[in-house]
């Protein structure tokens, strides 16, 4: 019987929908899942929605149906064990949520800590207590999950406090040294690449984890084509399969869709028969795009009609909601103060820890979530503003209108209002701007936009899909700011026209 937190909510059930998380593997696993399904079933990916919180909260609310999990974070991150359970008894506890897991897909990609490779007295973990002067440069989420560094620096003496590092950039920062000692996922290409030295565990501290799909059962009753399709991949994907699969989006360029059908093509070649195998060419290495390339490739109108489209609304709504607050706090000075204690707390969450809290919330991940968290973020300038406006309206004007026996809404609408208008404007060209830049978190939860190439980038380590989507926000943001002081000065051009006319 399923949870009430996993009731289906998805707006289309003929589409099965495959989720990711931010780091080149999961991309990848999720396109193979993607393209085996795709025969059987309409598939969505949607891909780099974050850790294993947004994506895990994604999956209990419906709106992806499966991902590439790996055990040992089931185990102890969802599941909470404090020691490694077997693989039915996590079945049976995954069920009363609502949710499955399949057999191991086969390989571990366990976590490790690595060095350079000229670090000649670093062999295993135990070997860096000894080391006092080493510093740690880990990504957010070892740093914080309950098998990551703490328990780790607990078994092993380790006394040193980390820096979070994405983990994405990791490799280069050690590889420049600013930092010695980063946590790696064994199955990482760039391992040998930088010719790190993995850190043998030899206190025996990190769990297997071996990667396994993560579902909602129901999806295996609304695809059972599909989820038979799937669970072909168990036991098929070796760790040395999935390494190369990492270096050829990483190191080699391609695209993550390029890496999964060329690995699912050698998987069909192989079950060939022998007299129809006929000898393949070894394709050539594909030349990078450049900058350029990326910046205006097919996708760059779509991500900019995603951009916009949420910027604008999230402006808008906070505009409706915020100038009548801002009218609120400058009428009633009792409120004023709670007014904007509650609209500057709001303005202080995180927002990644926001989004993480959206979803279970409203149940979805994608423009919904971005958007309620977007119009949080624009509220304070908007009623910072009105409020400041309002209140700056010269008393003898206000004094005025009293005599002229005007009603206190005449008195909003026809005085206050228009005067506090440029100020107000202010306060929205600052909602909007700032709207622009925090956009790109939206592709966390699916919601599309520039963030989408920012993340791509983050995860591949790409400096030009970084730019290739930081450019245009940045285009936009000015752009922005130029329609807002042209707006600006036309409201202040009306309004010396005016008065000379009076």
């Amino acid at each position: 019987m399923l949870l009430p937190a996993a009731a289906p909510v998805l707006a289309d059930d003929a589409v099965l929908r495959i989720g990711s998380k931010r780091f080149t593997e999961s991309y990848v696993l999720g396109e193979v899942l993607a393209q085996t399904a795709a025969p059987h079933a309409r598939t969505e990916h949607r891909q780099g929605l974050g850790n294993t919180a947004i994506v895990l909260a994604a999956l209990k609310a419906g709106s992806i149906d499966v991902y590439p999990e790996y055990v040992g974070t089931i185990d102890q991150e969802i599941l909470k064990h404090a020691k490694p359970a077997a693989l039915d008894e996590i079945r049976r506890e995954l069920a009363q949520q609502g949710l499955g897991i399949s057999q191991p897909l086969g390989f571990n990609n366990t976590y490790a800590l690595a060095v350079r490779g000229d670090a000649a007295d670093l062999r295993a973990l135990s070997d860096l207590a000894r080391h006092k002067e080493l510093k740690f440069g880990l990504s957010h989420e070892f740093i914080g999950r309950a098998d990551g560094w703490q328990g780790l620096a607990q078994r092993y003496g380790i006394s040193q406090r980390p820096s979070g590092l994405d983990h994405s950039i990791a490799y280069e920062a050690l590889a420049q040294r600013h930092v010695d000692v980063i946590d790696i996922y064994s199955t990482d290409a760039k391992i040998s690449q930088y010719g790190l030295r993995v850190l043998e565990d030899d206190r025996a501290y990190f769990p297997r984890y071996d990667a396994v799909l993560l579902y909602r059962l129901d999806a295996a009753s609304r695809f059972p084509a599909a989820w038979q399709a799937m669970r072909g991949l168990e036991g098929r994907i070796a760790a040395g399969d999935m390494i190369a699969m990492n270096a050829a989006a990483e190191i080699e360029g391609k695209s993550f869709s390029a890496v999964a059908r060329d690995w699912l093509a050698a998987q069909a070649a192989k079950t060939e028969p022998v007299s129809a195998a006929l000898p393949h060419a070894t394709p050539a290495k594909a030349a990078s795009p450049g900058l350029l390339g990326k910046l205006f490739d097919d996708n760059l109108w779509s991500l900019t009609r995603q951009h916009v489209t949420l910027v604008l609304l999230s402006v808008l709504l906070a505009c409706v909601v915020g100038i009548p607050l801002g009218v609120l706090a400058a009428y009633a000075p009792r409120l004023r103060q709670a007014v904007m204690a509650v609209v500057g707390v709001l303005q202080t969450v995180p927002s990644l820890a926001l989004l993480a809290i959206l979803i279970p919330l409203l149940g979805a991940i994608g423009t919904l979530p971005a958007l309620i968290a977007l119009f949080v973020y624009a509220l304070l300038p908007v009623v910072r503003n009105t409020c400041t406006g309002i209140l700056g309206v010269p008393k003898g004007l206000k004094t005025a209108a009293l005599a002229l026996g005007l009603k206190p809404n005449q008195r909003l609408l026809h005085i206050e209002l228009p005067l506090a208008l440029p100020v107000i404007l202010a306060g929205v060209k600052t909602a909007a701007v700032m709207s622009v830049g925090t956009a790109t978190i939206a592709a966390f939860i699916g919601a599309g936009g520039y963030g989408e190439r920012i993340t791509t980038g983050l995860a591949l380590n790409d400096n030009d899909m970084l730019l290739a989507g930081a450019l245009p926000a940045a285009a936009l943001a000015l752009l922005t700011q130029g329609l807002f002081e042209l707006a600006e000065r036309m409201v202040v051009s009306r309004r010396r026209i005016s008065s000379q006319q009076m």
